[in-house]
């Protein structure tokens, strides 16, 4: 292949990148400067484009970060959603679940995007509400699907479905925050996998009748 023939391929590439690069950039521009103080044209510098391109994709950081959210999450709703329609036993889904999402706390800029929607959300609410309803109030009701599933069947013992979910959700949250606060801070590094699956295998045998 001639050097024009690889030019000519990345061009044609080029613009079915752009988006993921873009928020490759607005996540590295927000992780170093704040959402507040980050600047359209910065996150442009930082992707290699014009402010006037960068607009073509996105219109300002709070779709920018929107974006990000979804990048990130959408994997793991449509996943839930999988798991509560299968009709298996209940524990080995949540094993399952727990650990792909174990490894993008632990692989991935997920605890990042967690902590800039938490730190954002008082002075931008739209970006606590896109979050809620399209990651936590898509998620939960699922899992909680999954925990009443394992108590009709017999597999779980009788619990409230909505504090099972909670307590099985509550070492993410301590992993996402101390990758993204902590370890920087010079905390020790988290091994996010090992957290989990002990979490989870604690959690599952208190749930067996």
């Amino acid at each position: 292949m001639t050097d024009q023939s690889v030019t000519k391929t990345k061009r044609q590439r080029r613009p079915d990148d752009r988006p993921a690069e873009i928020l490759a950039a607005a996540l590295s521009v927000f992780a170093k400067k704040g959402f507040s103080q980050a600047r359209m044209e910065d996150i442009a510098k930082r992707a290699g484009l014009s402010k006037g391109a960068l607009y073509l994709y996105f219109p300002d950081k709070v779709t920018l970060l929107k974006a990000l959210v979804t990048q990130a999450t959408g994997g793991q709703i449509s996943m839930a959603s999988a798991m509560a329609q299968a009709e298996t036993a209940v524990s080995p889904l949540i094993m399952h679940f727990a650990t792909t999402l174990a490894a993008r706390a632990q692989d991935t800029e997920l605890p990042f995007i967690l902590k800039l929607v938490i730190a954002e959300s008082q002075a931008h609410p739209e970006i606590g509400k896109f979050y809620l309803e399209n990651v936590v109030l898509q998620a939960i009701p699922m899992m909680e699907k999954l925990i009443a599933r394992g108590i009709a069947t017999g597999e779980f013992r009788a619990v409230n479905p909505a504090h099972a979910v909670k307590s099985l959700m509550g070492p993410f949250l301590l992993s996402a925050l101390w990758r993204s606060v902590f370890e920087p801070l010079g905390a020790e590094q988290l091994d996010v996998r090992a957290l989990i699956t002990q979490h989870v295998d604690i959690f599952l045998k208190g749930l067996r009748p």
